[in-house]
């Protein structure tokens, strides 16, 4: 089985749209495929395959009421089962640690030639460990500055995310990257290859190791969303920078053109490559299939692990949302410290108005009012 994660730096750049479509042009050619909502709290992929809202999902599983077995539902396309993600749990950052890694295990064992997981927009902890548990997960972008630039930092983020996973806590190694973190301009413009350099001098063993997952990470690249063809080169851009910086080796799956036939298909409740699969939007997907279907399945060497504990898991994942807002520019390290500064002072006048309030009671008690 090959596992397909399907990831994007931001939203609205067609992930979705992808994921639906690939999962039924793989099902046409008759292999048998799973299709995963995981876009949890904001989960809509089944409206896109024309599914009615489903009543057991992700969310009734992780919660207990239902078993794995029951959330995999037929779908009216050829050789297509369906896991809707359901909104009962807010996001995917919200998600337990054991819940996590029960979802990843079930994952590994379902039936089926291709099991595509559409994943939720940005760079949480867990979406990363999701993108992760393949080789071969596709990033998703289009041709703005931002779609192209938060394309890169996902695959950045997602190079940084396996480093962590192979480095014992308390290694040599491991020590190095927590010291350069209290540095992170540092770290931003640290390149991989120099790091991984560095990281052999220090901890030959985990640089070794961390060199041989790294080679077997595949990541696979569209670009979605072009009006003509030098868009194209926006994916060879990134694939350069990836190579460059990262030390990673991208594959471009290929490109879409931006097409009004999927909004007249997304009205009809219907995939563009049922609704018009002579259109360029369909043939361009079919085209990825066949790609697809020509590459051999790929594997970590070993089961991807985390690093962490589960309690430090558990509050890098809330403290995700914090260094999301810095590292977009949405909230610099000064107004983050303003911010806090703010918040210490309310909190102090709230307290002082709490201990007045209090004695004032007190005071109205012994005086004999009821209260």
């Amino acid at each position: 089985m090959q596992i397909i994660p399907v990831a994007s730096g931001k939203g609205g750049v067609g992930k979705s749209l992808l994921s639906a479509n690939l999962a039924i042009a793989l099902g046409q050619a008759g292999k048998k495929v799973i299709l995963a909502d995981l876009d949890l709290g904001a989960s809509n992929l089944h409206l896109v395959i024309g599914q009615n809202s489903p009543k057991k999902g992700i969310g009734t599983f992780l919660t207990g009421e239902s078993k794995f077995e029951e959330i995999i539902t037929p779908t009216d396309y050829q050789n297509v089962s369906f896991i809707a993600g359901d909104s009962e749990i807010p996001g995917l950052s919200a998600l337990k640690v054991a819940q996590k890694n029960s979802l990843i295990k079930k994952f590994h064992n379902v039936d089926a030639d291709y099991l595509i997981v559409d994943l939720g927009a940005g760079t949480h902890l867990t979406i990363l460990d999701l993108f992760l548990i393949s080789p071969q997960g596709i990033i998703v972008t289009a041709p703005t500055v931002t779609a192209t630039l938060n394309g890169y930092l996902f695959l950045k983020n997602a190079v940084f995310r396996l480093m962590a996973a192979t480095f014992k806590k308390n290694s040599k190694a491991a020590d190095y990257i927590a010291k350069l973190r209290n540095d992170s301009a540092s770290l931003q413009r640290l390149y991989i290859p120099k790091l991984i350099e560095k990281i052999s001098e220090i901890d030959p063993e985990n640089g070794e190791k961390f060199k041989k997952r790294l080679s077997q990470f595949r990541p696979r690249l569209i670009m979605n969303m072009i009006d003509e063809p030098k868009d194209a080169d926006k994916a060879q851009k990134i694939r350069r920078s990836c190579q460059q910086y990262l030390g990673l080796d991208v594959e471009s799956l290929g490109v879409m053109y931006r097409d009004s036939m999927q909004d007249k298909a997304l009205s009809s409740s219907l995939p563009v490559t049922v609704y018009k699969p002579n259109s360029v939007l369909a043939q361009a997907i079919f085209r990825i299939a066949e790609k697809i279907m020509q590459t051999e399945s790929l594997s970590f060497d070993e089961s991807f692990e985390q690093a962490t504990e589960e309690a430090t898991d558990d509050y890098s994942a809330k403290m995700s949302y914090v260094e999301d807002l810095v590292g977009s520019g949405a909230l610099n390290v000064g107004e983050l410290a303003e911010m806090i500064k703010t918040q210490q002072y309310e909190l102090t006048q709230l307290k002082n108005e709490n201990i007045m309030l209090k004695s004032r009671l007190v005071k109205a008690a012994k005086q004999g009012f009821k209260l």
